[in-house]
This record gives structure tokens, sequence and C-alpha cells, in this order.
């Protein structure tokens, strides 16, 4: 039947998942854990270098590692939510050469713009008050840009959308929705700022992000498709497997 998005109902559905899946999803994120500080080991100790090509090839590398873990979990768990009653391969977890380039696209992106941004602010350190008011609005605007396009990395995993087809596609998902959605922004936010916070003063907590992590990306990953039910107005699968 259908079900309305409800912040509860979506929290309960990831932790079911999350539950039921726990093993597979903690496995898979602690080898990417481990695999990106290897590498991070490697490269700062084998392949460090001070020339910027060389830099720039490292620095590369790093970062498409990053994303194919990172589409690799999200892949994963749109995997256990589908293959809930099937047996399904390994393959079937690996992230496409195409979503991982539309990603990466959103992020040289996303980097640009906040780096042109900071550059900008620089050349107003002569009027304070200015740049003070410039900054607060864009915290806002940027709150509100976030929000709207968080769902980004769903459409680019699960739909395999193109980098700004799948903002595009964020954005109508959450047109009607943006108090719901901010709520569970904030529960994510707590999930992953409680225990980093914590982490400082006793640093055994830090373990805590193996488990906290994938969670929180099991929310995105849920209220996705949540959303795209009520949008939808059609059976909500999520809801009735739990």
């Amino acid at each position: 039947m259908y079900h309305p998005f409800s912040v509860a109902e979506t929290t309960k559905a990831a932790w079911v998942i999350f539950k039921k899946n726990f093993v597979t999803i903690i496995v898979y994120s602690f080898i990417s854990f481990l695999l990106l500080s290897i590498l991070g080991i490697v490269v700062e100790y084998v392949f460090s270098t001070e020339s910027f090509a060389g830099t720039t090839a490292v620095s590369f590398m790093m970062i498409f590692v990053q994303a194919y873990t990172t589409l690799g979990l999200y892949k994963l768990i749109f995997t256990v939510i589908d293959s809930e009653y099937y047996e399904f391969e390994f393959n079937q977890v690996l992230p496409s050469f195409k979503s991982i380039i539309s990603y990466l696209i959103v992020v040289f992106f996303i980097a640009f713009v906040v780096t042109t941004f900071h550059f900008t602010m620089k050349g107003l350190d002569e009027y304070p008050n200015l740049q003070t008011l410039i900054e607060d609005i864009a915290a806002l605007l940027a709150l509100y840009i976030t929000l709207r396009m968080m769902f980004f990395i769903t459409f680019v995993v699960d739909d395999e959308s193109g980098a700004f087809e799948s903002i595009r596609q964020s954005f109508d998902l959450t047109r009607g929705y943006f108090f719901k959605v901010l709520t569970m922004l904030v529960i994510i936010l707590v999930l992953i700022a409680l225990p980093a916070t914590l982490s400082r003063y006793y640093p055994f907590i830090s373990i805590a992000i193996i488990f906290t992590y994938p969670f929180v990306n099991i929310i995105l990953a849920v209220t996705y498709r949540k959303l795209i039910y009520s949008h939808q107005d059609v059976d909500d699968e999520i809801a009735e497997t739990n």
C-alpha cells in the first residue's frame, strides 16, 4: 500500500536494512577503510613527490579510489535492498565507470564554486561588514542547495544519471519535502558529528565511524527511495518488507 513520506518510518526502515545486512555492509566498509588507509600511507611515504605533475597525479588517484569505494557502498546498499529475496553476485555491487565520472564531475564542480567564492571573499577584506553579510547569505544559500541536491549521488548510482542530470533530478525529488529532508539531514549530521567529536577525547570511539558511516548512507538511500515512492504514489516496497 502507499505510505506518505515519514521521517520516523524512513529511519526505522534504514535501521532494519542495516541489521539484516550488518555483516556484508560492515565488511565492505572495513575493507574500504583499510584500502584507503593503506593507500594514504603508501602515497605519503612511497610516492610522495614535490613536482606539481606528480602531486596532481597522486591526488587524482586518491580521489578516484575514494569515489569508487563511495559509489560501491551505495551500489551495495541498493543491491541488498533490491535483492532481499535472492542472492546477488559480486559484480552487481561494482559501480560503473560512467557513474564514477558523473560523481567526480559534480564533486569538482562544487569544489570549483567553493574555491571561486573563497577567493572572491578575499577581495573584500577591506570591507569586513559587507564580507560578513555576504558570507552569512552564502551559508544559508549553501544549506538550501545542499538539501536540494543531496540525492544526486543516489541518482548517479541507482539511475546511472549524468552529472548535471542527477542534480536536476535531486531538485525535483526534494520539491515539497524541504523540512522533512532537512530533518533527515540533521539526523545524518548528528550521527557523523557525534562520534567525530567524542573521538577527540576518547580516540577509541573513532572506530564507530566504520558503523555510523554506512548507516547514514543507508538512511540517505532509503530516504531517496521513499521520496520516489511518494512522488509516484506507488507501493512503498521498503515499508512492506519491514
